[in-house]
């Protein structure tokens, strides 16, 4: 059930314990014990499913995102045509800097593509890290209320909103406790959009689809609240916890999801995810497998996956197709596009999530 945001009404130590049991099983599946020697991230044997993304190179940003899921409708429509209102997740990691957050042509092109395909309201809604309105303001995003009138678009800021529902995932002490995250991503009368950015990461290597909705859907306080709250801030504990952190949270979000797109007409390279420098890739990508669209998007960005912690962890937990080979790229080549990103100044630290979740103790003297 649907809750509103309050310290009172919000039990920590209760939820925390009543879901520590469960949090070695989510993070070590049965197939991934019972296959210690696969790769990591490529799911064990024969029948792991394939996949379909849509990869478009083109001169236009709102078009490319449009033909990415054209290119994909035959997997978005059978899901699509069963659902009440359709939820856009944007990527306002700043709500200032517009290279680091979603352009507001990339959801002109998603809108576009749903116009002729979907009668019903829809909410463009994001949580923010600062005041999410002023993102929405700063980026022009009222023009698509205005321009898609039919489809019913809503701005919604999810802080703002305060409805919640509550998940455990690991503090940097490797506790479990618990985070309010946005009901409205947890809906199942709901098409979920992820509208993601092409970026490298200051925490873990990149962040695209996967660590878009994860990130996005904690909550913090609402501007009218006294008390400053900020459940984002329990996933950044250390750079091995966050992976285990961004899976946990996708395996609960992944449920409800229904497509994403990865704008990556102006990715980012270096100093990400706010700091970085343009990257004129010119491409989109889509998928209704967020996994396997990370997957095509670290590649475009000439990123080892393996790099990518979560991204592993994801394909562990079967939240979807991880192996190159077990994707169907539809479109553009991949080997045509890829162009390689310059890796934030801090990958020599961002790696060492590979190695153990607990420090090797010191020796006492």
């Amino acid at each position: 059930m649907d809750q509103r945001c309050s310290r009172r009404g919000f039990l920590w130590t209760a939820a925390g314990a009543a879901a520590c049991g469960d949090l070695l099983s989510v993070y070590r599946p049965s197939s991934a014990r019972a296959a210690d020697t696969a790769a990591p991230g490529v799911p064990a044997g024969p029948e792991s499913p394939r996949s379909a993304v849509s990869l478009v190179h083109g001169d236009s940003r709102r078009k490319n995102i449009c033909e990415s899921l054209v290119s994909i409708e035959d997997q978005i429509l059978p899901v699509l045509q069963t659902k009440k209102h359709v939820v856009i997740k944007p990527n306002i990691v700043s709500t200032k800097q517009q290279l680091a957050s979603t352009h507001v042509d990339a959801l002109h092109g998603i809108l576009d593509f749903l116009g002729p395909r979907f009668k019903g309201p829809v909410a463009i809604a994001e949580s923010s890290a600062g005041f999410t309105t002023e993102g929405y303001d700063n980026f022009g995003y009222q023009q698509v209320v205005a321009e898609h009138k039919p489809l019913q678009v809503s701005l919604v800021d999810l802080n703002e909103e305060g409805q919640y529902k509550t998940h455990t995932i690991l503090n940097g002490d490797l506790h479990a406790v618990p985070v309010r995250l946005a009901a409205r991503l947890l809906d199942p009368e709901a098409f979920v959009i992820c509208c993601a950015v092409l970026k490298t990461h200051n925490t873990v290597v990149a962040t695209l689809s996967l660590k878009n909705m994860a990130l996005g859907a904690p909550l913090h306080n609402s501007r009218k609240e006294t008390d400053r709250w900020n459940d984002k801030r329990l996933y950044h504990g250390g750079v091995r916890q966050t992976h285990v952190d961004i899976m946990l949270t996708a395996q609960r979000l992944q449920p409800f999801w229904g497509a994403t797109v990865i704008d990556g007409f102006e990715g980012m390279e270096g100093n990400g995810p706010t700091n970085g420098t343009v990257v004129p890739s010119r491409i989109a990508i889509g998928s209704t497998d967020f996994v396997a669209a990370d997957r095509v998007g670290v590649e475009a960005m000439g990123i080892d996956a393996s790099w990518v912690g979560y991204l592993q962890f994801c394909g562990q937990a079967g939240l979807g197709q991880v192996d190159l080979s077990r994707i169907d790229v539809r479109g553009a080549r991949l080997a045509d596009v890829t162009r390689k990103y310059q890796m934030h100044k801090d990958i020599e630290r961002e790696l060492k999530w590979r190695g153990p979740m607990q420090e090797v103790p010191e020796k006492l003297g």
